[in-house]
């Protein structure tokens, strides 16, 4: 996109004017200060300046143009940006192919359509309005969220957008429409209550259907055809499942208020739980939870409330989020609705049930004390014997080997220390069965930490070598494969200082000419670098080496940012001036703090 429209856009929007309508702005001289948006803080140091048309937070280093603001705080990449400033300025935009923005329009348009068709629709059907009063909702939540009811018939919405003007190609380009082997349009939503899918700006960009339960015939045995329960919109242009949550677009300025989000299975459980005053509410649905998802909720919130279904298929949904969430720097709860389904039913029962819930929530750790070790009386310790049969033993190995990938030392111990009190089994013997399993091949394999580099900092030899792993432990252990493999040391002497402690540690082992030590997990991970050696010394060019220094940089003035963050954050919610003040003057000193 040539700079030349960046600049009129920015030259028809006035900044100030523009944050107005996103902060509280007060007179400071010449420029204006708020409260800045991105970390929490009790005095303004977000400054904005009409002369230079920029933004600068001095508390956490945070500053850009206004796109880099709208980016940031809605959660765009650049482009979806400029089309939203483009929009808003009156600006149109030109583009190698403006047909595609062209047609993006359109379909956004037609969603738009479908969408009033819908609600239209709703409004007549009083068994559909019916049964969703008997579920709970509200008119007001079925208004404010836009439900709506596609009629029992084959081609309701398709022969309406077609006589507007809609071609059969556009309909079946934004998945409104099927095409049979006959070649007839029908409608992809019949007899469903639909569930409007809104972006992060709130424009419809797909919908869920739910089959009402009278047209359901899944359970039906003499039924000619089965019902999906759920029908979804295929992706488009518009629409990737794998990057919408459903009601993110309401409830992002409550989670980035309270710094915390609930995560819910579906569309109900979202509404029912909103309804109940529980604003920081996301769903995933029609998707599996994706990090994709969650990097932007990573953006607003610290911590993540996973709340599923108490059932099964919900308590094993509950813990692949838990991984998902650790993966990407959540601090991670549990919320379990006790003697209902979910999060709809217990708002039914009583809306104060789904606060109470969210409150109760405990942390990830617990929630796998619960689910992998035999019930305990309260107060009491486990019998030691109910652990040693083999099943049971490997329900505790799966419990060690989550605590062992909580990230902080600290929390660590102090869940080992909870295990041992609920268990009965001495500490140093659970951290052996830790280290048993964890260098017990099967048991002990993780898959790569979503995000992780699939080049020359990611390869891995084989199914058993791969473990859970950052891309600064990646990026680490091949440079130490590499100096071992050329036997020169001095080669990544410079990159010392980006290792952790135990990568440290190896690169003394390796360099004195020893294979092995004292620490068995230790020693797992110098048994991969041994093996990876030769593959680390082929083909690397003095630029790869150089690559990989830099990347492992990047890597660790990245993580050392998102600490001192969490420290500035700390320190405000504490009132400690001096941890606030050295916090500030460490992340102010890192390269790329102002990112």
């Amino acid at each position: 996109m040539p700079s030349s429209t960046t600049e009129l856009i920015k030259g028809k929007l006035d900044i100030v004017d523009f944050l107005r309508g996103y902060l509280t702005l007060v007179p400071a001289g010449k420029n204006f200060k708020a409260l800045c948006p991105f970390h929490h803080e009790k005095s303004p140091s977000f400054s904005i300046s009409p002369e230079r048309q920029r933004w600068h937070c001095f508390g956490c280093g945070a500053d850009g143009d206004i796109f880099g603001f709208v980016m940031k705080y809605e959660n765009m990449e650049f482009g979806e940006a400029m089309r939203m400033l483009a929009e808003k300025a009156g600006v149109e935009l030109r583009h190698e192919n403006p047909a595609e923005y062209r047609y993006t329009g359109l379909l956004y348009d037609l969603n738009d359509q479908a969408k009033k068709f819908f609600v239209k629709a709703l409004a007549a059907a009083p068994i559909v309005k019916q049964y969703l009063a008997e579920r709970g909702l509200t008119p007001a939540t079925i208004e404010e969220f836009e439900l709506g009811w596609a009629p029992n018939e084959p081609e309701a919405l398709s022969m309406q957008l077609l006589n507007g003007g809609a071609s059969p190609q556009d309909l079946l380009q934004a998945g409104l429409s099927l095409k049979t082997e006959r070649g007839l349009m029908l409608d992809r939503f019949r007899a469903r209550i639909m569930f409007p899918i809104h972006n992060h700006l709130g424009k419809v960009v797909g919908f869920t259907g739910r089959i009402l339960p009278q047209f359901d015939t899944s359970n039906d045995p003499k039924a000619s055809y089965v019902t999906a329960k759920y029908v979804n919109s295929p992706e488009t242009p518009i629409f990737q499942k794998s990057r919408l949550l459903y009601g993110f677009w309401k409830s992002k300025d409550a989670i980035r208020e309270e710094k915390r989000a609930v995560l819910v299975e579906g569309q109900m459980d979202f509404l029912m739980s909103w309804q109940s005053g529980v604003r920081n509410v996301i769903a995933s649905s029609g998707t599996a939870l994706t990090s994709d998802h969650l990097r932007a909720v990573r953006r607003l919130a610290d911590e993540l409330i996973i709340c599923f279904d108490s059932d099964t298929a919900g308590a094993d949904a509950a813990e692949r989020g838990i991984d998902l969430a650790e993966a990407n720097d959540f601090a991670v709860k549990v919320a379990t609705y006790r003697g209902f389904k979910d999060a709809a039913e217990a708002a039914k029962a009583d809306p104060g049930n789904v606060r109470r819930t969210v409150d109760a929530a405990v942390p990830a750790p617990e929630f796998y004390f619960e689910k992998y070790l035999p019930p305990a009386e309260p107060g009491r310790r486990l019998d030691p014997g109910a652990l040693t049969t083999r099943e049971m033993l490997g329900k505790l190995r799966t419990v060690l080997l989550k605590l062992k990938r909580i990230a902080s030392p600290v929390e660590q111990e102090y869940w080992m220390k909870e295990l041992a009190k609920r268990t009965g089994i001495e500490e140093r013997t659970l951290e052996a069965e830790a280290e048993r399993a964890m260098a017990g091949g099967a048991a002990a394999v993780f898959e790569r930490a979503p995000g992780a580099s699939e080049g020359p900092a990611g390869q891995q030899e084989g199914a058993a070598t791969r473990r859970r792993v950052s891309r600064q432990e990646l990026i680490a252990e091949d440079l130490l494969a590499l100096a071992l493999a050329r036997n020169n040391f001095a080669l990544i002497e410079d990159c010392r200082e980006f290792f952790t402690p135990q990568q440290k540690e190896m690169y003394e082992l390796l360099k004195s000419g020893k294979r092995k030590s004292d620490d068995q997990a230790l020693d797992a991970v110098l048994g991969l670098i041994v093996l990876r050696d030769q593959t680390a010394a082929g083909g690397l060019s003095d630029l790869d080496v150089a690559s990989l220094k830099s990347g492992l940089a990047q890597e660790y003035y990245r993580e050392r940012r998102k600490v001192l963050a969490l420290a500035v954050r700390n320190a405000e919610a504490r009132g400690n001036d001096a941890e606030l003040a050295a916090a500030l003057a460490e992340l102010a000193t890192l390269p790329g703090g102002g990112e």
